[in-house]
């Protein structure tokens, strides 16, 4: 029963954290304009994400434009896309194969090994997502960080992290903390001990002795 409850917390933590991954690859909020200067002054907020840039107006309206061409963007938002698409799908999969090894579905009765290793399996595709997802996340972060502390950027370019990070982060978190319980909710096994040999049964008696 114990390895039953960590099964499913670890299956809802994770199922958790992929949502999360998908939320924070189609938001626009990856980083936002750094308004740290003393004399700037503007009436909209900039957003940039791995799809589009957006404008938000001082009157609550928001604009927004999708990137024109693939081939222009910048090598590392492409690969930042990629590692991010791979781990939403990687998770499509882990989701798939973590229910089907799950104690409380009827699937794969038959075989409780197989059943138990499927869970694992899932867990392991769970871990591997939130990986590509933490990697693709910090590494947009870290390029953030470094334009902005670029003394040869100009002050009015600047961003600086956005809720989307954050929200990657989290969902990477989870997805690996769920895909880590998944793959200890397997229980260990039992030491097995060999049958003891009973004593042979002596004969009854009949009173006769032959000679």
């Amino acid at each position: 029963m114990a390895s039953g409850g960590l099964q499913l917390l670890g299956f809802v933590l994770a199922f958790l954290g992929w949502i999360g991954i998908i939320i924070s690859t189609a938001m626009p909020q990856w980083k936002m304009a750094s308004y740290a200067g003393d004399n700037i002054v503007t009436a909209q907020a900039l957003y940039e994400g791995l799809w589009m840039s957006c404008a938000m107006q001082s009157t609550g309206q928001i604009q927004c434009k999708v990137y024109d061409s693939l081939l222009k963007l910048e090598s590392s938002l492409q690969a930042t896309r990629a590692l991010m698409v791979a781990a939403i799908l990687l998770g499509l999969v882990a989701v798939f194969v973590a229910v089907t090894g799950m104690k409380c579905m009827k699937c794969m009765e038959d075989d409780q090994v197989k059943k138990m290793r499927m869970a694992v399996f899932g867990g392991v595709i769970f871990i591997i997502s939130g990986l590509a997802a933490l990697v693709a996340t910090s590494w947009y972060g870290n390029r953030v960080a470094r334009a902005f502390y670029d003394p040869f950027t100009p002050v009015n370019t600047r961003f600086e992290f956005g809720s989307a990070l954050f929200i990657g982060w989290a969902a990477a978190s989870l997805a690996m903390l769920g895909g880590a319980f998944l793959c200890c909710s397997c229980p260990r096994r039992e030491t097995s001990y060999p049958p003891t040999r009973g004593y042979p049964k002596s004969a009854p008696s009949t009173g006769k002795d032959y000679v």
